[in-house]
């Protein structure tokens, strides 16, 4: 089967506008059918790239137009043709995100989902792209970043051609387009590009690249900690820098990031930000991904449809799994402290807890829903549904503890991703590929392990029963306190959206709003006639105490409503976790004391430390679990 050829071209900035063409050298002669994905993998969403399409013609080898005709919204039929056929056809590139295209005259960003038109019956040929430089001299210094390998004397970030075995893997490897910074590492031998796309002052290139570089190399030797063997020949990072933005989409050797310019690392500061951190965060996720999802998959991603969406249960594993160790695997690199890392776990508590979600929506039911509610959540989301991203990560910390607790720190969580690894992802993308079947995974986990794990499945993962971290927590000398921040107000039982206007962007369930009979979308307007707006609600509720009655006027659409307001707890942001010294007393400053609500009956897990929470036992787990 000869190679499809692929050429693509940014035509015209100002319009936000790649031209992209196909050939095929053999097309079918009945007629040759075209498709172009409906979603992108890693993003659970139905997106129709192609309303993006803003024009589409065909022509044979002669350059004679072949009528081509539009058989439902993804998938074109070309008239029988002998020869060559050619599409030829514009995308609107004007989404500045991780997904899928975006063009002007400072950068040019495309994912192949978006952008490449599949060749039905030909989707395991040979794809060769020419990638084209805009013309003008303000392009004169532009340059290509991808991982897609070089072809036919194609220098390195140059432009030119690049090759693909097949369609899978030319959608596979997102492709930055321009002038950027670039920093290249090796982490076990093998060469891992970073590549800063947008304006950055200062920008500590050096720290960044010895930062990544510790955290692939810790990374790496989990999967594989004899041989120390990457899973790619290459890898790169690909960041858009701008004002403000962040998210992350993993490929299977690159990953496509957007960050805040502003958590970039500054050169001659040597202090960590929480930006830099949650960046780091980001690029070590998308880099667990080259394993966790990109090459061990669910079984319904093997291969994957993308006509439609494709149903698991299983994203508390891959993307719950993967938030769990982004972050852990951050403090096992030295990276961060800690002190951050159980900062961080705190804030995830939080976040979990504060949504009543958790009660209604397993994870797994989360993960097979991602494509109506994750992924298109609305104002009742937090009452509604539960993240399989959040609560996945503190289901991994769950059986984490359990199996190291069960186990004497002989086995962990690091053991069935290993296995999970040699079983399913080694050998992916060389043979048949094989994925994860819903029905195996809990003999799975029990075959790493030797651990017993079906309490944390049947409540953890199938149920809704809040986790038992503080009992899990126990044997590291960590305890779990609610904190509602130094200066906890009475609540009002909804989360508003800053500016001059008070508006209410979610009203919790059972709160004080919710009971006032106050809804999402409702604009404060005044508590006990002081007018209120977006950044002085906390300082008028700073007047209160929790159970005040307060009148309170608010306009729903054009109607003013007068409602009474009997005031809520404050409300608990994030639970510390703070760990016990030999004394008795904490090392860090911690919130409020009091029971931690939310957070489950003990499990089958651990008992105390003999020997007392802050004792060389406890400091001795948790060395074993955080690794430093």
């Amino acid at each position: 089967m000869k190679p499809i050829r692929y050429t693509i071209v940014p035509k015209h900035a100002a319009a936000h506008l790649f031209e992209v063409a196909v050939t095929v050298a053999q097309p079918d002669p009945d007629g040759q059918r075209f498709m172009l994905p409906v979603w992108i993998p890693g993003s659970y969403m139905v997106r129709e790239f192609e309303r993006n399409i803003v024009t589409l013609r065909a022509f044979n080898d002669t350059g004679r137009k072949v009528r081509i005709e539009k058989t439902d919204k993804h998938t074109w039929l070309a008239a029988p043709v002998k020869g060559a056929l050619t599409l030829r056809y514009e995308v609107y590139a004007w989404d500045m995100s991780v997904r899928a295209a975006h063009l002007d005259d400072t950068v040019g960003f495309f994912n192949g989902a978006s952008m490449f038109l599949a060749v039905l019956g030909h989707e395991d040929a040979q794809c060769v792209v020419d990638i084209r430089k805009p013309d003008g001299a303000a392009y004169r210094a532009w340059r290509v970043a991808t991982a897609l390998p070089e072809a036919r004397g194609t220098k390195r970030y140059g432009f030119g051609e690049y090759a693909a075995r097949n369609y899978d893997e030319l959608i596979d490897h997102p492709v930055t387009l321009g002038e950027f910074e670039l920093a290249t590492f090796k982490a076990h031998g093998v060469p891992h590009d970073i590549v800063i796309a947008g304006r950055v002052v200062g920008l500590d290139m050096p720290r960044l690249a010895a930062d990544l570089k510790r955290i692939c190399e810790a990374q790496i030797a989990l999967f594989e900690p004899k041989s120390k063997k990457a899973p790619v020949e290459r890898y790169v990072f690909m960041t858009q820098a701008v004002s403000d933005g962040y998210g992350g989409l993993e490929h299977r050797a690159s990953t496509a990031l957007i960050c805040n310019r502003t958590d970039l690392p500054v050169a001659g500061r040597a202090e960590t930000t929480d930006g830099y951190r949650t960046y780091l965060g980001l690029c070590s996720h998308e880099y667990f991904h080259t394993w966790n999802v990109k090459r061990i998959k669910p079984a319904a991603f093997a291969p994957y449809d993308l006509t439609r969406e494709n149903y698991t249960s299983l994203l508390w594993l891959f993307e719950g799994f993967t938030s769990y160790y982004d972050d852990l695997i951050l403090v096992r690199a030295g990276v961060i402290s800690e002190d951050d890392y159980l900062t961080m776990v705190g804030k995830t508590v939080g976040s979990v807890l504060r949504g009543s979600g958790r009660l209604k929506q397993s994870v797994a039911e989360s993960s097979f829903d991602a494509w109506v509610k994750y992924y298109r959540q609305d104002e009742n989301a937090t009452n509604a549904i539960v993240s399989y991203y959040t609560k996945g990560s503190l289901v991994a910390l769950a059986f984490d503890l359990t199996i190291r607790a069960q186990t004497g720190h002989r086995r962990s969580l690091d053991d069935v991703m290993r296995l999970l690894w040699q079983r399913y992802g080694r050998d992916f993308y060389r043979g048949k590929p094989v994925g994860v079947e819903e029905r195996d995974v809990e003999a799975l986990f029990a075959e790493a392990t030797g651990a017993d794990l079906a309490e944390l499945f049947a409540n953890g993962v199938h149920g809704t029963r809040d986790l038992p971290l503080a009992a899990l927590l126990a044997p590291a000398g960590i305890e779990l306190v609610p904190d509602a921040g130094k200066n906890g107000k009475p609540s009002i039982g909804a989360r508003v959206r800053g500016g001059a206007d008070c508006a209410l962007a979610v009203v919790y369930e059972g709160g004080a709003a919710q009971k006032a009979g106050l809804s999402a979308g409702d604009v404060l307007i005044a508590l006990d006639g002081l007018r209120v707006t977006g950044t002085n609600l906390d300082a008028l509720l700073g007047r209160y105490v929790p159970g005040a009655k307060v009148e309170a006027h608010a306009f729903r659409r054009d109607e003013l409503r007068v409602v009474q307001l009997k005031l809520d707890e404050p409300e608990v942001l994030r639970y510390t976790l703070s760990v016990k010294t030999a004394s008795g007393g904490q090392s860090g400053k911690v919130g409020k004391a009091g029971k931690p609500a939310g957070l489950g009956k003990p499990a089958k897990a651990a008992k105390a430390d003999k020997g007392g929470s802050g004792s060389a036992a406890s400091r001795g787990w948790r060395a074993r679990w955080l690794g430093n």
